[in-house]
């Protein structure tokens, strides 16, 4: 009963406390205060909380316990007394207790006897605060039998002094913890700002990150636990954005690079035509064709360019249907052994298969691959082309016996504008876009693409297309 009863007073007592709580945690969420505002008066609101709750329960801990002492000493006496004296009411009358007023009341709850005003029986929890509250009186309920039928008691005490002395426990508890709170506030205060300080360190150098200083770190030496954690993963963010910011710049200068000579030579000739070329026919033709392939060049180096920019946009559409691959592995071989007589070329292809994608991407990679063995490969070697079902894939292997790629270029021949030394001549020609072109169409078909290579050896290019069914 006695748990019940404070469980229940609880309830009552920080109702108003948890509406004033909802009301402040939603002031703070619609007003914007500082960081280390709102953690100041989190703290503090959290302390005012826990004293008032240190009030509250030291009070009713208080009357919980002096009416329970209150009941085994007096009240058990009276009670005692009044059923002894039972069915004789002249001593009640004439007030031998410390009650205030006894009452009882038959089997059906009827006033049998009463000192006082009539009234109901009561022996509700809510009756018994009620009459606190109120009346400054605790009732106590209880039973008794006499004879064959039972009664019913209701006894008030007058409780003036307990309450008093209640009220006094908690003012002296709210007192103490209104001067923790002259020395609590001053030290969340600076404890917040003190926290707080690292984020606007870490702010202050963030506003001057420019292209200028894209090497600008935070410094995680003074910070702790998230906060250092933060700092970090700034700072890996910012190692990806200045190795993505330095390939793009590599990416610019080495376009403007590839197009600076192609412009070059077309200047170069229009100049010779206008001082003496227009009336030489032989000038003139030299002229025209130079000024033709170098203009071919530049469009074939901007249409890849445009390529790659729309993978970076992902603009890149792809016309995927089913199709089987050994179509355009065959149309692959006839083109290739038309245009290449130089070389010894062997097709093998093995199995046919379904595969869903874009048919003129494919072959516009596996077209790269092998023009890349045609432009590296010595005349009368032999490139061999094969196709063939592995798991899940179809893969798409070519071979040559030339002049191979160094370990150190393995890593970099898929970046944009990446030509290895040995192909940095002019007979062999090329942009360095191809095998970039080629990643991002086989990526674009959740395909891989996988190479081997060693110097003076040859190379070995798979790429390997997921199939439908074979």
């Amino acid at each position: 009963m006695v748990k019940t009863t404070i469980k229940r007073l609880f309830k009552l007592i920080l109702y108003p406390i948890r509406i004033i709580t909802k009301l402040l945690i939603s002031l703070t969420k619609r007003l914007k205060f500082s960081i280390a505002f709102k953690i100041s008066t989190t703290y503090l609101l959290l302390y005012i909380i826990i004293i008032l709750t240190v009030a509250l329960t030291t009070t009713i801990g208080y009357l919980v316990f002096e009416i329970q002492k209150f009941e085994n000493t007096v009240v058990s006496r009276d009670v005692e007394n009044i059923v002894n004296d039972f069915p004789d009411l002249r001593s009640i009358s004439t007030k031998d207790g410390d009650y205030n007023s006894v009452k009882i009341f038959d089997a059906n709850l009827n006033t049998y006897f009463t000192t006082g005003r009539v009234g109901r029986y009561g022996s509700s929890i809510l009756v018994v605060i009620e009459n606190i509250i109120f009346n400054n009186e605790y009732t106590y309920a209880g039973n008794f039998s006499h004879g064959n039928s039972d009664y019913y008691l209701n006894i008030s005490y007058p409780i003036e002094e307990l309450l008093q002395d209640a009220w006094r426990i908690a003012l002296l508890v709210l007192l103490s913890g209104a001067i923790g709170l002259m020395f609590f506030a001053p030290i969340v205060s600076t404890s917040s700002y003190k926290l707080i300080g690292p984020i606007k360190n870490m702010t202050e150098i963030t506003k001057t990150i420019t292209v200028n200083n894209i090497n600008t770190r935070l410094n995680v030496k003074g910070t702790q636990d998230e906060l250092k954690e933060l700092s970090q993963t700034f700072n890996e963010m910012m190692d990806r954005i200045e190795g993505g910011y330095k390939v793009q710049q590599q990416f610019v200068s080495d376009a403007s690079h590839e197009l600076r000579t192609p412009i070059a030579v077309i200047k170069g000739y229009v100049n010779m035509l206008d001082r003496w070329g227009k009336n030489d026919k032989a000038v003139l033709e030299e002229s025209i064709q130079a000024i033709k392939n170098e203009t071919d060049n530049m469009q074939d180096l901007i249409e890849k360019l445009l390529f790659i920019a729309r993978s970076d946009r992902s603009n890149l559409n792809f016309t995927k249907e089913d199709f089987n691959i050994l179509i355009i592995l065959n149309e692959i071989e006839k083109e290739t052994k038309m245009i290449d007589t130089k070389h010894k070329l062997n097709f093998k292809f093995y199995k046919d298969a379904t595969v869903y994608g874009d048919k003129a991407r494919i072959k516009q990679a596996i077209r790269i691959i092998i023009d890349n063995a045609i432009k590296f490969t010595p005349p009368n070697e032999y490139i061999i082309v094969s196709g063939y079902i592995k798991d899940s894939y179809y893969v798409v292997k070519v071979e040559d016996r030339g002049i191979g790629i160094k370990k150190d270029d393995l890593d970099k021949i898929f970046d944009r504008l990446y030509r290895a030394e040995e192909s940095r001549n002019k007979e062999i020609g090329g942009h360095g876009l191809g095998l970039s072109i080629a990643k991002i169409i086989v990526l674009g078909h959740k395909g891989k693409i996988h190479v081997k290579s060693k110097i003076g050896k040859g190379s070995e290019f798979s790429l390997l297309f997921p199939i439908i069914e074979s």
